[in-house]
């Protein structure tokens, strides 16, 4: 007869079963911890000392601030005549430029022997600095962020120990929860599981940051994890946009290229750069930035890209035209990104928030400042994690 009530062999058999989940679940923790946690720490706190780039250069480099005018900025055509004056025989790749600092133009590639920045003022053209970098050499901030894509090692090989290193780190942060989340919720339990005992032994204090601040961190962690995979894991990527989309499809990236058919007909080189530009400050006159990729000259099926941004540090919202260098028609390239946001689907707005989400830049200022303490804790949660297990004597040892 059934009365309602569990019989204690029913009992039995249900904590059997959450013993056993949570044995496998620990197991899952410690090991997959130990063996991704060099990965997780150099991912972390190269994030960490990321996050402030653009406000530590700032601070630092005093030829890239410029004051705000209401004046026209240099046009593109200008740009170029005053880099290859300044290195003759040589043109510019890039410009790139935020309110309030001066335009970056990179000279050359990485397979020149020699690349250059040169830091413009944005309404003048004057040259306020120039930095020279040899074939292997890279700006402090360049060479934090190959850590962080590739751990200093060949792409090929590092970028996909990246990859899955932050696919193993979710499953770790997940795993981790259930290991914190209390059998009950007593007093007792909950001060344990929410504060730092601080008078206790170091011992007790590590195992209390690993747990406790791996806790309150949860939530920012997750999200930079899962929007990093966007860029590593095809599936995943695929997936999500699936997902956040209703069931559509990612669209694929288009290879464009100019028509080589139409050189020297309708533009020069010059007019087509500076034309559009024009188009650009006429679509978009309140941008608060931009970043222009100058087409190779020696290639007649180069084209032009510009990005405009609404605003100085903001991703989600640019704008991006690639166009043709011969006849200034607009081609696209990515869907994702042939309409503006306001315009675009649920699913590529989620895909075009996903760089924001990553860096913090989503909630702005604090946004950065979540993502940088989220950071440094996760890079934490390695060497506490570690510490943990060394100062239980190894799994599996039988203590006295």
């Amino acid at each position: 007869m059934n009365t309602g009530i569990e019989s204690l062999e029913e009992v039995s058999t249900r904590r059997r079963k959450k013993s056993s989940f949570q044995k496998v679940n620990n197991w899952l923790h410690l090991w997959l911890g130990l063996a991704s946690g060099i990965i997780v720490f150099i991912v972390c706190i190269t994030a960490a000392v990321w996050v402030f780039s653009e406000e530590i250069t700032y601070l630092t480099e005093p030829s890239i601030r410029a004051q705000i005018r209401q004046e026209p900025v240099v046009v593109p055509s200008k740009v170029l005549a005053i880099t290859q004056q300044h290195y003759p025989g040589k043109s510019a790749s890039y410009a790139y430029y935020q309110q309030g600092t001066a335009i970056r133009v990179g000279v050359g590639t990485e397979r020149d022997p020699e690349r250059h920045l040169l830091f413009l003022n944005p309404y003048t053209g004057q040259i306020q600095g120039s930095k020279t970098y040899g074939q292997n050499e890279k700006e402090f901030f360049e060479w934090v962020l190959l850590g962080h894509q590739h751990l200093w090692l060949p792409k090929e090989i590092g970028q996909p120990l990246v990859n899955y290193g932050t696919l193993v780190f979710t499953i770790l942060l997940i795993t981790g929860l259930i290991w914190w989340y209390p059998a009950k919720w007593t007093r007792a339990s909950r001060q344990k599981s929410f504060t730092i005992k601080r008078k206790a032994g170091w011992k007790r204090i590590n195992l209390d940051l690993h747990n406790v601040l791996g806790f309150y961190a949860l939530l920012v962690l997750l999200a930079l994890a899962l929007s990093g995979m966007v860029f590593g894991l095809p599936l995943y990527s695929k997936g999500l946009y699936w997902i956040t989309s209703g069931g559509e499809t990612e669209p694929e990236w288009k290879r464009v290229s100019s028509d080589p058919s139409q050189q020297h007909k309708q533009y020069t080189y010059n007019q087509a750069i500076d034309g559009a530009w024009a188009r650009m400050i006429t679509d978009y006159p309140s941008a608060g930035g931009f970043f222009y990729a100058f087409p190779d000259s020696s290639q007649a099926k180069s084209t032009i890209s510009i990005r405009t941004y609404p605003a100085p540090g903001r991703f989600y919202d640019v704008a991006r035209h690639t166009f043709d260098r011969h006849t200034l028609q607009r081609l696209d390239f990515y869907a994702v990104f042939d309409k503006s946001f306001d315009e675009s689907s649920t699913g590529a707005k989620v895909r075009r928030m996903n760089y924001d989400i990553h860096i913090g830049t989503i909630l702005g200022m604090p946004g950065k400042i979540l993502a940088f303490l989220g950071s440094l804790i996760g890079a934490s949660l390695p060497v506490t994690g570690f510490m943990v297990w060394w100062n239980r004597k190894g799994f599996g040892k039988k203590k006295r």
